[in-house]
């Protein structure tokens, strides 16, 4: 057995690839005493916009607040229905719930792993009414509005978003992305015959910068993108307890700003996140060619509308938990993205789902597991993965 490990994920060599310039930040802020917003926000709202190809940014302190605050800014009200899909981490319906919504979970397609379109339409018709008297769609398990879809780009793939915007907008819905896995993600739009970037598709969009994600603080952090002027003056009041300026409060809000330190960070970071995408994708070209044909492992493989950003590289194998462990023997670090769907999660029993209810979600969770990716991942580490996962599902 080689003893030397290959992580899930390393997030030391880049902090110390970029020491100097991160200092840099940490002086200024120190001798700027700007703790929380001022120039280093702005700035990189500004730059993170212009990333995105959206017209506004807001900072946040976490990718949960995003979703939360965008719902509330896009005019999701409290007892409405929003759909999302049940294989995400929780942190999506957790924004959903705290905006005060109730999530109702549509299922995935087994190829994109992400919102299904024709179940989607299929729940909009099936499963809801339009009530005579106001026009609005009504979900018969809930009997409440529904106002709005969180489509999941997941593992940093954008979901097939033509389609979930046309269906959103023949039944006027709101659409925010969650993106906090895909940025600088692109979609193509045969719509606009134009590449599409994550956080510029739907009404907004929510990320987040924690600090395993490709952009990712020292820290928390979080952010909403829109085109919406309206959105974006909402969500700067909800973050900061309502103010439109300092004591003066519109409405009740939040306090969910971003701090002016892990603003800096990101600003550094972002700056690299173009090649070390180049090099994610490279990482993943690698795994496909090599993991192409073994028996018993089906890949990840971009969909054809996709420039996906890898913040993930899964493979779908038998016997999962067994293969874990024998990589983790062979000193190889893997993840689960997510092993228990949210609606057999405790804490959405309320929501009375059960099991069978999402066949397509329940049989890939049980299979999915995310194999080391990074930047700076050698061929020697992947061939190792490689290796070692043959040996495991066909040893």
């Amino acid at each position: 057995m080689n003893n030397d490990s290959v992580p899930f994920l390393d997030l030391v060599t880049p902090h110390v690839e970029l020491e100097e310039e991160l200092t840099a930040v940490f002086t200024q802020v120190c001798k700027t005493a700007y703790f929380i917003g001022g120039p280093m926000v702005q700035t990189f709202e500004k730059e993170f916009a212009e990333f995105c190809t959206s017209k506004f940014c807001i900072g946040l302190n976490s990718g949960t607040d995003a979703v939360r605050f965008a719902l509330i800014a896009a005019g999701v009200r409290s007892g409405d229905v929003v759909i999302t899909v049940p294989n995400t981490f929780i942190a999506t319906v957790e924004g959903i719930s705290q905006a005060g919504a109730i999530a109702a979970f549509v299922e995935i397609n087994e190829d994109s792993y992400s919102l299904d379109p024709e179940k989607l339409k299929a729940y909009l018709t099936d499963e809801c009414y339009v009530e005579p008297k106001t026009g609005k769609l009504i979900s018969k398990r809930y009997e409440r509005p529904v106002s709005a879809v969180v489509p999941v780009h997941l593992y940093g793939q954008v979901a097939d978003m033509d389609p979930i915007m046309a269906i959103a907008q023949e039944h006027n819905l709101i659409v925010v992305e969650d993106a906090c896995q895909a940025h600088g993600a692109r979609y193509f739009s045969k719509k606009e015959d134009a590449w599409l970037t994550a956080g510029a598709i739907g009404d907004a969009a929510a990320f987040s910068f924690y600090p395993g994600k490709n952009l990712g603080a020292m820290g928390e952090g979080g952010a909403v993108t829109t085109n919406n002027p309206a959105i974006d003056k909402m969500v700067r009041m909800l973050r900061d307890h309502g103010q439109v300026k300092k004591y003066i409060h519109d409405i009740e809000g939040y306090n969910g700003r971003l701090d002016a330190l892990q603003a800096g960070v990101l600003s550094v970071k972002l700056k690299h996140l173009p090649e070390w995408t180049k090099q994610r994708r490279a990482c993943a070209r690698y795994y496909e060619e090599k993991l192409s044909g073994m028996k018993n492992v089906i890949c990840f493989r971009q969909q054809e509308w996709s420039e996906a950003v890898y913040h993930l590289f899964i493979v779908r194998v038998p016997n999962r938990e067994k293969v874990q462990q024998i990589l983790n023997r062979e000193n190889i670090s893997t993840g689960l993205h997510y092993p228990i769907p949210l609606h057999l999660q405790k804490a959405y029993e309320t929501l009375h789902y059960r099991e069978g209810d999402f066949p397509v979600t329940e049989k890939t969770s049980g299979e999915i597991l995310s194999l080391p990716m990074f930047p700076g991942l050698t061929e020697e580490q992947m061939n190792r993965v490689v290796a070692a996962l043959d040996k495991a599902v066909n040893g």
